[in-house]
């Protein structure tokens, strides 16, 4: 059954779009919206003086979303890119080794490279992974280091709600836990993007911890990356300026 969705609406914010209900397939970020993020920058802890190191940066490109709408979208590059940092950054926190933390990181790069639009989209998860399963070398010679199977298991897991794990889902949530709350955390951080506070980040909903500083340092990525682009910037750019403004040398 094909649900009907409002058409795009020239002239109105996201963020109005989102109050009335009218929220398009694909849906873009714009300056009054990202204004509206900006002044709402959620309190924590300042992030660490020192990091012992820097997440890479890992850019999924263009190219390899499903479709073009998206790849510029709430759901496209930038919030991979994000998704891949926070990753790295809780993995650290979380004594994850350095090679499986990158590992993960490539993955969650490309976690919804298969979405079809900014909706549900029920088991995008799933395609993405089967997209990096059929892929890996692609993403190997561009972010530098292979998915692993339990990586792409993260993937494919990422959507679907733990309440829902059942049969093979339940079993390999099970022998890959870690990796599979790792990126649910990290993109549940990323929330910080959507245009309404309800949308935002909700801690208990997580199964992994997440240190205090968190919250403020993803909230400062979505500004920081989505206002370079804003401004010009390619995507890879625009990571780059914000991990420079927002982490500690």
């Amino acid at each position: 059954m094909t649900t009907l969705t409002p058409p795009p609406e020239p002239g109105r914010t996201l963020r109005e779009l989102a109050e009335a209900g009218r929220l398009a397939n694909h849906q873009a970020m714009d300056r009054p919206t990202l204004d509206w993020i900006a002044r709402n920058r959620p309190a924590g802890a300042r992030v660490p003086a020192s990091l012992p190191h820097r997440p890479a940066p890992l850019v999924p490109d263009a190219a390899w979303f499903a479709r073009k709408g998206t790849a510029s979208s709430i759901h496209g590059v930038l919030h991979g890119a994000r998704v891949a940092t926070l990753l790295q950054l809780l993995a650290h926190h979380h004594d994850v080794d350095p090679a499986r933390a990158r590992a993960l990181a490539t993955a969650a790069a490309c976690h919804d490279g298969r979405r079809l639009d900014d909706r549900a989209d029920p088991g995008h998860g799933r395609r993405a992974a089967d997209w990096l399963t059929a892929n890996g070398h692609l993403v190997t010679t561009v972010l530098g280091r292979s998915p692993t199977p339990e990586a792409i298991m993260a993937v494919a897991l990422h959507d679907v709600p733990h309440e829902a794990f059942a049969g093979s889902e339940a079993e390999a949530y099970r022998r890959h836990r870690l990796a599979v709350d790792l990126l649910k955390a990290a993109d549940a951080l990323d929330r910080y993007r959507l245009p309404l506070a309800r949308w935002w980040p909700d801690l208990r909903r997580l199964r992994l911890p997440v240190p205090d500083w968190a919250p403020p340092l993803a909230h400062d990525l979505v500004v920081r990356s989505e206002q370079a682009r804003l401004d010009g910037a390619t995507d890879a750019h625009a990571i780059e300026l914000a991990l420079h403004a927002v982490l500690p040398e």
